[in-house]
């Protein structure tokens, strides 16, 4: 059996789904003026002075602290089976279901959050490894679960999930730096839009 590994965001999608689903969420209004708060933050992350976990973290903290487990899990789910179709990028979506009807097995390893693409992952029938939010007491805490699913973590997370030596063959795809060491386990690597 082969192993197909798929970045999500800019690989499989043309857009972010972590700002799509803000905006999704809590309409254009809300998300533009929250944008505008978070932009000390932004300028801190794009001089490296604080890491993206830490900026995504206090984007969604800005955005949801506080909100209702079930509400908010219930949005995510909308958005999962409405609207990531939508923003799919059809070439790399094709070469996904081109592995599934090869019988490989097929990962999606993504730094976005879990509640807003396992619905997808369900309805496509492909496993998701991702970032999981933290609620207590059925209130968001603002804070994740897991570690950020990016860089050297999506490694991590694959190495506890799966025994890389039982398969023939690996292919990862992924489209920027944060995928580099996922690219890395491949036999088989593919950079989206880099030669």
């Amino acid at each position: 059996m082969n192993l197909a590994l798929f970045d999500f965001d800019g690989t499989l999608t043309d857009k972010d789904s972590l700002a799509d689903f803000i905006k999704f969420a809590v309409g254009g209004k809300k998300y533009f003026l929250g944008l505008v708060k978070f932009l000390p933050i932004f300028i801190l992350y794009k001089l490296k002075i604080i890491k993206n976990d830490i900026a995504k973290e206090r984007l969604l903290k800005q955005f949801f602290f506080g909100f209702d487990e079930q509400k908010f899990k219930s949005v995510a789910k909308q958005y999962s089976l409405t609207k990531i179709d939508l923003i799919l990028r059809d070439k790399i979506y094709q070469k996904l279901q081109t592995h599934k009807k090869q019988n490989d097995r097929v990962v999606i390893v993504s730094a976005s959050m879990e509640c807003w693409l396992k619905d997808w992952c369900e309805k496509e029938n492909i496993e998701l490894i991702s970032t999981k939010l933290e609620f207590k007491n059925q209130k968001f805490t603002g804070k994740f679960l897991t570690k950020n699913c990016y860089g050297d973590e999506k490694v991590n997370r694959i190495k506890k999930y799966l025994t890389l030596k039982n398969y023939d063959k690996i292919y990862a795809y992924g489209d920027s730096k944060g995928d580099e060491a996922m690219l890395s386990l491949a036999d088989y690597k593919y950079l989206i839009g880099k030669k």
